[in-house]
């Protein structure tokens, strides 16, 4: 079977790409075709966040293991079919976490397989050149401490014995 899978850049302008790609493919292959589809090289660190509708993130799927278990999750053993099961599902796609390239990806159609996979069905909008900023910022800040806030005035540091820590 083939997904046709729509990438969409999260900047101000419209930037898609509808995606057909075979559904054995692993999250690493994946990861090189969207990257290569918005003109990335794909050599950036880069990861995958599994999600729900309202687009909340859940379990990463990183580019590479870099725990200390042998068997943990990895988008070279992770497969497509695996994580998207049915028209609707969702993911979000995080490429160069310097620039933070965000990208929210859904399986649109489920369709049979394609011989010359993968391709760009459709695309719309051009890459801008930088990516937006983004900011994250907690909902609940509880700001019971401040950590400029320091008890021990090191104004003059020369006056501090060090030998008491």
């Amino acid at each position: 079977m083939a997904y046709k899978i729509r990438a969409i850049l999260d900047v101000n302008e419209d930037v898609i790409r509808d995606l057909i790609v075979n559904e054995s493919i692993n999250l690493e292959e994946l990861h090189f075709t969207i990257a290569k589809s918005f003109g990335f090289k794909g050599q950036e660190m880069a990861s995958f966040y599994q999600t729900n509708n309202e687009w909340e993130l859940g379990e990463e799927i990183p580019l590479f293991n870099m725990s200390e278990d042998e068997n943990a999750v990895s988008m070279q053993n992770c497969v497509l079919s695996s994580v998207l099961t049915t028209k609707g599902d969702k993911l979000i796609y995080v490429y160069d976490f310097f620039s933070m390239w965000t990208f929210y990806i859904e399986l649109i159609k489920i369709t049979s397989t394609d011989k010359n996979l993968p391709y760009i069905a459709l695309s719309i909008g051009n890459v801008p050149d930088e990516a937006p900023k983004k900011e994250f910022t907690a909902e609940n800040s509880n700001n019971n401490f401040d950590i400029f806030n320091d008890e021990d005035d090191f104004e003059n540091i020369d006056d501090f014995d060090f030998d008491n820590y």
